[in-house]
C-alpha cells in the first residue's frame, strides 16, 4: 500500500480523503463534497496504509481536520478584512475556492506542479466555482517564476516598483485589491534553503499576510517511523527548531498562531481524558518549542 505514495502530489489525495470523511459526519466541521471525487480510490488506499502504520498513534484524521478548520477561518478572515486576491500555493487538490462562501469579485489564484492542477480540473470541469478562479502551473522552486506570478497578481509590488504617471490612476484603484498568500501542507516538504528562498520572495514581492501550517523539529520524532512508509517518498524536510520564530527572523512577524493539538481537542476531534489532559496543560512555546513536537497554522505579516 506504502506503493501508492509516489511523490508529493500523491499525499493529496490522503488529505482529500479525510476532508470526505469529515464531510460524511453528522457533527462535520466543514462539508467539501468534492473531496471523495478528488481523492479517488487511490486517496482511499492511501489512508489505509497510514492508518495501518506505527507511527499512525491517534490516526492523521485530527490534524488534517483541524488543519482544514483554522486555515478556512485564516482564508475568511482575510477575504472579511479586504483581500481581494488569494494566491494558494501547493494547492493540491483543495477545492475552497468552490465550498467556501466567497465574495464573487475574489481572485483566487492556485499555484501547484501542472500533473496535479490537471488532474484537478478535469473533476471539477463541471463544477462552477464561487469566485474568480484561475490555475497556474508552476515549479514552487523556481525562484524566478514565482516572483514574476506574484509582480503580475499584486498591485501594491507594481505601485512601488513602476510608477510611471501615466497608469498612476489604475495602480491607486488597483493597489486597494490587497493579497493574501495561502500554502496549506507545503513547507515541510521543501528544503530549508527552498523554505527560506519562498519567505524572501513573498516579502520581496510586497504580500503583506501569509498563512500555513507549520511544524517544529520536535515532529520529526514522530515522522521518523513514517518516513519508512507513507511518506518515505515525500519526506517532510523543513520542520525549523526554532518554530515561529524562524520567519519572524527573516522579516516576518506572526500575527496569530493557533497549535493544532489543543485545538483538535476543543474541536472534539481528538477524544480521551489523556488527550484533554494534555491539550489543558501548557502548550510549547511556539517560538521556542525545543524538542517537543508543535504543529501549528500560523499567519504572518510582513514587517514595516
Amino acid at each position: 500500500m506504502h506503493d501508492d505514495v509516489r511523490t508529493v502530489d500523491d499525499t493529496a489525495r490522503w488529505v482529500a480523503h479525510h476532508r470526505a470523511l469529515e464531510s460524511a459526519r453528522p457533527d462535520a466541521l466543514f462539508r467539501d463534497p468534492f473531496a471523495a471525487r478528488l481523492a479517488g480510490a487511490s486517496g482511499v488506499a492511501i489512508a489505509a496504509s497510514a492508518s495501518a502504520s506505527p507511527a499512525s498513534a491517534g490516526g492523521d484524521a485530527w490534524y488534517l481536520t483541524a488543519r482544514t478548520v483554522l486555515i478556512d477561518r485564516a482564508v475568511s478572515a482575510a477575504v472579511a478584512e479586504g483581500y481581494g486576491t488569494v494566491v494558494n500555493l501547493g494547492a493540491g487538490l483543495d477545492a475552497r475556492p468552490y465550498r467556501l462562501d466567497l465574495p464573487a469579485d475574489v481572485e483566487w489564484i492556485e499555484v501547484d506542479l501542472p500533473a496535479i492542477l490537471d488532474h484537478k480540473a478535469a473533476i471539477l470541469a463541471d463544477e462552477p466555482p464561487r469566485c474568480r478562479l484561475r490555475r497556474v502551473p508552476l515549479d514552487l522552486t523556481d525562484v524566478d517564476a514565482l516572483s514574476a506570478l506574484l509582480a503580475s497578481v499584486n498591485p501594491r509590488r507594481s505601485e512601488h516598483t513602476r510608477p510611471d504617471q501615466a497608469s498612476y490612476g489604475r495602480r491607486s484603484v488597483d493597489s486597494q485589491r490587497r493579497t493574501a498568500v495561502l500554502s496549506e501542507g507545503l513547507i515541510m516538504y521543501l528544503s530549508p534553503d527552498e523554505a527560506d528562498a519562498l519567505a524572501d520572495t513573498l516579502l520581496a514581492a510586497r504580500i503583506d499576510r501569509w498563512c500555513l501550517d507549520l511544524s517544529a523539529a520536535g515532529v520529526g520524532k514522530l515522522m521518523a517511523q513514517r518516513n519508512q512508509g507513507i511518506l518515505r517518498r515525500a519526506p517532510w524536510r523543513f520542520l525549523p527548531a526554532d518554530g515561529v520564530a524562524h520567519f519572524e527572523r527573516r522579516g516576518w512577524v506572526a500575527d496569530t498562531v493557533e497549535p493544532l493539538f489543543p485545538a483538535a481537542v476543543a474541536m472534539g476531534r481528538f477524544d480521551g481524558a489523556e488527550a484533554h489532559r494534555l491539550a489543558a496543560a501548557p502548550q510549547p512555546d511556539p517560538r521556542n518549542p525545543g524538542g517537543a513536537p508543535w504543529s501549528g497554522v500560523v499567519t504572518y505579516r510582513a514587517r514595516t
